[in-house]
């Protein structure tokens, strides 16, 4: 377990990004603290793909068309190099969970906007983005395989604490007009049924007030062996 690790998943929508920092700003407050995101290319990590120079804007679309294309479960993987696209990002994925590891051992509170898991497949759930049964290709049957080591090998790192933001997909669509229905739907259908290797999760509804969301989550972190007054 990454002790000193809170990380908050849940679907489009939620209010994570405003969660997240407002628990950070708490946690400043007792100790040394920092928020990382786990995602992939969108959100932060799209933003500093962007800011390469030269070619950070280009590679940043080329890289969230391939990954946007696979990760549909449904469809196969259109190309090899596409496959070896997704398996490299999900290396880098495992990258940033190692730095997240490392400030835990140094003591810092981590808050974690989104999270690995090895249950379910699928970008769009932060699970693998490669199945052997979407492909013919031995080549990228052998990624498919490597790539969920992967993931098992980042599911045994589990944070200290969960925050689960649950909603529906009719106030999930209204704060983000701009995300397809069908696959708000499918994602909030997927959290509920992901448990990330035992870690513990504390449940909360998004449609509260934020004000509520927040005094929950927070009495929640105060029972983690590193909060200073640990509530039992």
């Amino acid at each position: 377990m990454l002790t000193g690790v809170i990380a908050i998943v849940g679907c489009d929508g939620t209010g994570k990004s405003t969660l997240s920092a407002n628990i950070l700003n708490h946690l400043q407050q007792i100790g040394p603290a920092r928020r990382h995101y786990l995602g992939l290319v969108s959100g932060e990590t799209g933003d500093k793909i962007k800011s390469l120079p030269f070619v950070g804007v280009r590679l940043e679309r080329y890289l969230a068309k391939k990954a946007s294309r696979a990760q549909d479960m449904k469809k196969t993987l259109p190309s090899t190099w596409t496959s070896l696209v997704m398996f490299f990002l999900s290396y880098y994925r495992a990258i940033q969970l190692l730095r997240v590891r490392r400030f835990s051992k140094k003591g810092t509170w981590v808050i974690s906007d989104r999270y690995p898991q090895a249950e379910i497949p699928g970008f769009h759930y932060d699970g693998p983005g490669l199945t052997s049964t979407r492909t013919n290709s031995w080549f990228v049957r052998k990624l498919a395989a490597r790539e969920q080591k992967l993931y098992n090998w980042m599911a045994n790192y589990q944070p200290e604490l969960i925050i689960r933001l649950d909603i529906d997909a009719d106030t999930a669509y209204s704060r983000k007009p701009d995300h397809d229905m069908q696959e708000l739907k499918d994602k909030i259908a997927v959290m509920t049924q992901l448990n990330y290797n035992g870690a513990p999760i504390l449940d909360l509804d998004a449609t509260k007030p934020f004000k509520e969301v927040l005094a929950t989550a927070i009495a929640g972190i105060r029972k983690c062996q590193k909060y200073p007054d640990h509530q039992a």
